[in-house]
Order: structure tokens, then C-alpha cells, then sequence
């Protein structure tokens, strides 16, 4: 295993960040900050090449620019996994299972860091969860990132929080210092479980958020939902994994409010969409973007029939997403189920 290490000169860790969308993109600029140089793959050769071209990433993000001599690129996900110590996976969470598919190589002895806010569908697990039982990676070499922290405020460099959750205080500090700098703060956590199911439920939540807005429902009723998910949040990480947590940290009620209100949130955008009557497969085709939310909410219902946690803001969702009932009914019926 990696020993923690202090960020100095010729002795900076490989890091490789696998996924070429906005998030990825922010965490490689914040990265290259700290590290002279990283691998960075990507699944398209012509999203490589334009990239190489114009200086930027050509899909996300394009404002920010990167010093390309300081870049290796690659299509090829074994020759980033050869190369690397440390890999920062940002890929939708539907699509990892895919992207995995052509590892050939060993990734047990690596340190795996998620910035993957979803679950991956049909086996229900959460990303450290499927780390460790199919790739064997120990749950001390899988670190979580979270918390409110939009790409796009990381590209303008405004302030922002990152919580680097990981079993193993010391492979958090050692990420700690690859990602953290003037803007972005970093707090570490050991509720591992908590900020992965956290991040999952706020995605959902701020799907229902999303609704609510494009039905016009007021603030009022807004401030409701948001104060009854974190409940419901709280309820159902402490029937999956009980742990001393506060769940009005910013990893977990902060990344809710950033993702239920704002305009960067793609759940938002997607259950806002859902609201004014647009169908499923078209809100999804329309924004051409994933939205976690959508795969989270199956994966969270089928997971809660086991725990049987009260859940009627999840509930609600999982019946306008997939069981095609009016967006409007499902609302008023949700209402009265809220204090």
C-alpha cells in the first residue's frame, strides 16, 4: 500500500483521473495545482485530440485552460491503471461498469478515489462496495469525495468544501493534500457509508426539488421538502450503517441545499423539467447530461425494501420516475405526509 506522503519535490505520488466530463475536468485542474503532472484518460480519442488542439477540455468546462506539456493523455483505461497510484474516478455511475469492462490489470494494490455521487445500477452497491468486491480493492484504499462542490464553481475558483471520507485517516490526509488549496477546503471523515448514501439521496432530492419548481410550488413548500429530506436522509444512513454522524454538515445538508437550489444542479434541472410536463426519455435526451438522481432513486427503493425505512420523499419520486404517475397527484398526496 501507499505510505501517506508530504506533497515535495520529487516525491509526488501518480495520479490519474479516469473520465473526461466536468467533474473530472475540475478535478484535474485542482489537482494540477498540487502535483507537477497526472495521466489523464479518456474514453474518445477525438474528445483527446480536440482537447490537445484548442488547450481545454472541448465539452466542459472550457474555460479552463491547462498547460499541456504537463498532461499525458490516453484512451486506453490499462495503460492509465499501469502508470498510476492513485486513481480519481469521475465517470457517471451508469457507466462505470462499462469503462471497467476492458481493465485487464490488477487495481487492488491502488488507491481508488470516488467523485462518482451515484450507485451502480443492478448491483445496488455503493462505489467503495463494488471497488472491493469485484476488484478486491481494500476498503482503506477507497477514499470518497463529497460535499458541495459544483464543477463549474471550481472552474471560477470560488470558494468551496470537499470531505474526504476514507477508513484510513492517513490515505485522507495524503489526498487532503493533492486536492485541497485556497479555494477548496477539505475536512476529513471516516463515515464512509454515510457520504456515499448521502450523496446519492441528495441527488433524489433535489430531483423532487426540481419538480416541485416546475409545478410551481413556492419557497415556502421548497424549504419543507429540503428540511423533511435530510430526515429521511438521516433515517435511512442510520438504518444501513449506523454511525456517530451529524448529518447538518456541510457533506451532507450542504451538498443537499447546493444540489436542491442550484442552477448548476443537473437533478434539479431534470426533476424541474419532469414538472412541466416533460416525459422521462425526453427531460433525459434534452439535457444530454446524466442525471444520478434518476438511477439512484431505483437503486435506493430496491435497497430500502430490505430496511423498510420511511421514505415518502424517495417514494414519491421512484412513483413520477417509474411507475409513470402524475407529477402533480404524487405532490399533493407527498404533502400531506410532511411536517
Amino acid at each position: 500500500m501507499l505510505k501517506p506522503i508530504l506533497i515535495m519535490e520529487n516525491n509526488y505520488p501518480k495520479v490519474a483521473i479516469m473520465g473526461g466530463g466536468s467533474f473530472a475536468t475540475a478535478i484535474a485542474k485542482i489537482v494540477m495545482e498540487n502535483l507537477p503532472n497526472i495521466i489523464w484518460y479518456m474514453r474518445r480519442d477525438d474528445q483527446i485530440a480536440e482537447f490537445k488542439r484548442v488547450g481545454h477540455n472541448p465539452s466542459y468546462l472550457s474555460a479552463v485552460s491547462f498547460d499541456l506539456d504537463r498532461i499525458k493523455f490516453t484512451s486506453k483505461i490499462n495503460v492509465a491503471v499501469a502508470e498510476a497510484d492513485i486513481l480519481f474516478f469521475a465517470t457517471p455511475s451508469p457507466f462505470l461498469k462499462s469503462h471497467l469492462k476492458k481493465l485487464r490489470r490488477k487495481i487492488d494494490n491502488k488507491i481508488i478515489v470516488t467523485a462518482i455521487k451515484g450507485i451502480v445500477p443492478d448491483e445496488n452497491l455503493v462505489i467503495s462496495d463494488y471497488f472491493n468486491k469485484f476488484y478486491g480493492v481494500p476498503a482503506e484504499h477507497v477514499v470518497a469525495l463529497s460535499g458541495p462542490c459544483h464543477a463549474e464553481e471550481i472552474a471560477l475558483e470560488r470558494t468551496s468544501y470537499l470531505t474526504i471520507a476514507c477508513p484510513d485517516r492517513d490515505v485522507a490526509r495524503m489526498i487532503s493534500a493533492i486536492v485541497g488549496g485556497d479555494y477548496l477546503r477539505t475536512s476529513l471523515s471516516e463515515d464512509m457509508y454515510g457520504v456515499e448514501y448521502g450523496a446519492v439521496l441528495k441527488n433524489v432530492y433535489a430531483i423532487a426539488a426540481g419538480i416541485c419548481h416546475g409545478l410551481k410550488y413556492g419557497d415556502n413548500f421548497q424549504a419543507v421538502l429540503v428540511s423533511n429530506s435530510i430526515q429521511e436522509m438521516n433515517r435511512f444512513c442510520n438504518a444501513v450503517h449506523p454511525f456517530h454522524r451529524n448529518v447538518q454538515e456541510s457533506v451532507y445538508l450542504g451538498d443537499l441545499l447546493v444540489t436542491a437550489y442550484s442552477k448548476f444542479s443537473r437533478n434539479r434541472t431534470f426533476g424541474s423539467m419532469i414538472g412541466k410536463g416533460y416525459s422521462v426519455k425526453t427531460a433525459q435526451m434534452e439535457m444530454e447530461m446524466i442525471a444520478e438522481g434518476y438511477y439512484g432513486t431505483k437503486c435506493i427503493h430496491e435497497i430500502n425494501e430490505k430496511y423498510q425505512v420511511n421514505m415518502p420523499i424517495l417514494e414519491a419520486v421512484y412513483a413520477i420516475l417509474y411507475q409513470r404517475r402524475s407529477p402533480s397527484i404524487v405532490m399533493k398526496e407527498l404533502i400531506k405526509q410532511l411536517m
